[in-house]
């Protein structure tokens, strides 16, 4: 089941990185939505790798196919599959790695779990797995469309270059605007650059992405285990690399005093609105009908174009050098992968409290 998730709508992901192919299955989406593949392959789009000088160079169209769940452009219902076949997949790269296990990746526990692993890329481990979870998003966010629910992700750090500025600072619109998905194009260009010389030096880096989901109505979320921020942090937190995730005034709230930090309420033309919103759009683990807004951390990748002590499957020491084509940073690709999680998240809550046609 850790291959699945969602309640309501419910996806469940599956394929390697150098298999055959990597897909998903997305049961419990209404029937009657209209279904755009344009837009899907869109978003696989900008997640696909050799889009730019800063991402991997392997060369994948990620071109999707629809296999069932969809007729005539409306989803009947019934489970929808969607598959990307692998083309440019270069197995031997990873050949001197069968029997090493690489510092910082998921061999070495996958071995311990499982008594075996694929070590293609990473095979399950790979991030080649979100493109599952970027497709079935692409469907989720189509829906939410309808609901005039909007989502917002952006990368607001690389390295040390951050952006210092708020979400409500920004014009979101101009986040294609650069290759690294930052809406500053003068602190993209500094963006850019850390990380085109970190690729230089044979090295990589983390980053942040931010994220700001608009038009979220008062009451999505449940009051204790399933609290709407705590599986957006789960969401996040599953994504590969992932090692942090904080909401609203996260780690920065605790300086601040209660009668500071507080959101006070008051009524706008007959709906209830907040001050501030250092609750993040959540209240008890529900939502107010404010912003929700989050931050994601991921660290940098861990695949090395340099030398590297490890042990191999015999605990014998052995040097790990890293070969193939890979990120320096990650943060880039991962903007759809952030906003594909979110929208799966909301569009499941949203179903768990409307049991109506939309």
């Amino acid at each position: 089941m850790s291959n699945t998730y969602g309640k309501i709508f419910r996806i469940t992901t599956f394929g390697e990185s150098h298999g055959t192919g990597v897909g998903v299955v997305l049961d419990g989406c209404p029937a009657g939505i209209a279904i755009n593949e344009e837009y899907i392959q869109e978003q696989l789009d900008r997640r696909r790798p050799g889009q730019s000088k800063i991402t991997t160079q392997r060369q994948e169209a990620d071109e999707v196919r629809i296999l069932s769940g969809v007729f005539e452009g409306l989803s009947t219902g019934t489970p929808i599959c969607l598959v990307v076949y692998n083309a440019d997949a270069r197995s031997k790269d990873y050949s001197h790695i069968a029997e090493k296990f690489r510092p910082s990746h998921a061999d070495y526990t996958y071995h311990q779990k499982y008594g075996v692993r694929d070590y293609r890329g990473g095979g399950r481990s790979s991030a080649r797995e979100t493109l599952a979870r970027v497709a079935s998003g692409a469907i989720a966010m189509q829906i939410l469309k309808q609901l005039g629910i909007e989502i917002f992700s952006y990368v607001s750090q690389a390295g040390p270059v951050k952006l210092n500025k708020s979400y409500q600072e920004l014009d979101l619109s101009k986040i294609e605007d650069n290759i690294v998905r930052c809406p500053d194009n003068d602190v993209a260009e500094e963006m850019i650059a850390f990380i085109d010389e970190t690729r230089k030096n044979r090295d990589t880096v983390g980053g942040v992405v931010s994220c700001v989901i608009k038009g979220v109505p008062a009451g999505l979320g449940e009051p204790v285990f399933d609290k709407l921020h705590a599986e957006l942090g789960k969401a996040m937190l599953s994504i590969n690399a992932v090692k942090g995730f904080e909401y609203g005034s996260g780690f920065e709230g605790v300086e601040k005093y209660g009668s500071q930090h507080n959101d006070e309420f008051y009524v706008e033309n007959g709906k209830v609105k907040t001050r501030t919103n250092y609750s993040g759009g959540i209240q008890g683990g529900i939502s107010n009908g404010e912003d929700i807004y989050f931050r994601v951390a991921f660290k940098p990748v861990a695949t090395l174009m340099m030398d590297q002590d490890s042990i191999d499957i015999h605990g014998n020491n052995v040097t790990v050098s890293g070969k193939g084509r890979h990120d320096p940073c990650v943060v880039s690709r991962a903007v759809p992968i952030v906003d594909a999680m979110a929208a799966l998240v909301i569009t499941d809550f949203y179903l768990r409290n409307k049991s109506v046609k939309l």
